[in-house]
């Protein structure tokens, strides 16, 4: 008889996120204006470029130690130091992985085993959930609200916290809502973690393009914290460097040495010459702000144009490069103005469903083109919201 490779309940429980279904669907249309994916449309610099393909030139072309070059760590650890006022050691507390994506996973699958939960704060990345459940362990989500600022609360924490508890994922700033943990939650998940004793996954890999006078704060900064967090980087947002697939994680020395253990097993290292550029990003463009003054521009006709469509409005984002529109009161629900905008207007959208279900009434716009063509997408989407009432 035929043989069937059966699959795994695993992988048959992970399904494509509507943030890549609607990327998909948005390749079968030629003039299409896509706003789904936080991939940057601007260039590394010109120096990061040059650095990896002069390390594929001169055959820098092999593995490296399982946690990353040391040069590598040492220059993540440096700006550690300078950035967030604390030392750490390059060779103790750093892991060079495949992307920010690979840190969160290698973190999750070191903290939990089956059934241990994991808090997450709605809305959340996409990849968040599924990434629990592919460690065995249990997402269980805490709703936050606009109206609220997407601020969450010690009461709105402490009400699903049980014994199961091992750990919570923050995202500050925050994809895809573009809001920050303010210190006031901050201190409230750091005085939970330590009275349930349970770890942070503290994602930050955002914290570059924060705009105007907002400030990045991070939970290792409050008392007692840095022993029971991890913090998850990226060179991605920072230096545009999202198809090199290089990022790094932070944490303790133990932790650490686990993380590298799985890292070992599961891709070996990040690719070497993305290492090489990554140092010299570290050294020569730590200081560059030519990215985040295009978003913030960006950012700022965004919402003002968002904001004048009847129907549509948003809060301004302290960072990132997405707003989270609320479309309430086109009265129809996300996936349905994603679908219909695709199809009628061919601009694509995220339904703000793929971030937590209960954002029904929410779309995320990425605005990483130009501001000409996203003009020409506010053009379209006002035609297309503008019909609604015909």
């Amino acid at each position: 008889r035929e043989f069937y490779m059966r699959i795994s309940n695993t992988a048959n429980a992970v399904e494509p996120s509507l943030t890549r279904k609607l990327f998909n669907m948005a390749k079968e249309y030629n003039d299409v204006i896509d706003l789904t994916l936080g991939d940057p449309d601007i260039p590394p610099s010109q120096k990061i470029r040059s650095a990896a393909c002069e390390a594929i030139m001169q055959g820098k072309t092999r593995y490296s130690a399982n946690a990353g070059l040391p040069q590598l760590r040492e220059a993540i650890a440096n700006n550690f130091k300078n950035e967030y006022g604390i030392k750490i050691e390059p060779l103790n507390n750093v892991i060079v992985t495949v992307g920010g994506m690979e840190a969160l996973f290698l973190s999750l699958a070191c903290l939990i085993d089956n059934d241990d939960e994991v808090i997450i704060i709605a809305p959340y990345y996409v990849n968040y959930k599924q990434m629990v459940s592919m460690c065995s362990g249990v997402p269980v989500v805490v709703n936050t609200r606009e109206e609220n600022e997407f601020a969450v609360s010690t009461e709105m924490l402490e009400k699903v916290i049980t014994d199961r508890t091992k750990a919570i994922i923050i995202n500050t700033p925050c994809n895809p809502t573009g809001a920050l943990l303010g210190k006031e939650s901050l201190e409230a998940i750091a005085s939970l973690a330590k009275k349930y004793d349970f770890a942070v996954i503290s994602d930050e890999v955002y914290r570059c393009l924060i705009y105007d006078d907002a400030k990045h704060q991070s939970i290792v900064n409050l008392p007692d914290m840095l022993e029971r967090t991890v913090v998850v980087d990226s060179f991605s947002k920072r230096f545009a460097m999202t198809g090199y697939r290089v990022g790094y994680a932070i944490a303790p020395a133990d932790f650490t040495a686990a993380m590298i253990k799985l890292q070992e097993n599961v891709a070996a290292c990040a690719a070497l010459p993305s290492q090489y550029a990554g140092i010299e990003a570290f050294e020569s463009c730590v200081n560059d702000t030519f990215i985040k003054d295009e978003f913030q521009n960006r950012r700022d006709y965004l919402y003002n144009a968002i904001n004048n469509i009847k129907g549509l409005s948003c809060i301004k984002p302290a960072a990132t490069f997405y707003l989270f529109v609320n479309i309430k009161e086109t009265g129809l629900d996300a996936l349905t103005f994603a679908y219909k905008l695709l199809e009628q207007q061919h601009v694509a959208v995220v339904p703000g469903v793929a971030y937590g279900e209960e954002y029904k009434d929410y779309v995320r716009i990425a605005y990483t083109m130009k501001i000409d063509v996203l003009r020409e997408a506010i053009n379209k989407i006002e035609q297309f919201v503008s019909n609604l009432d015909k």
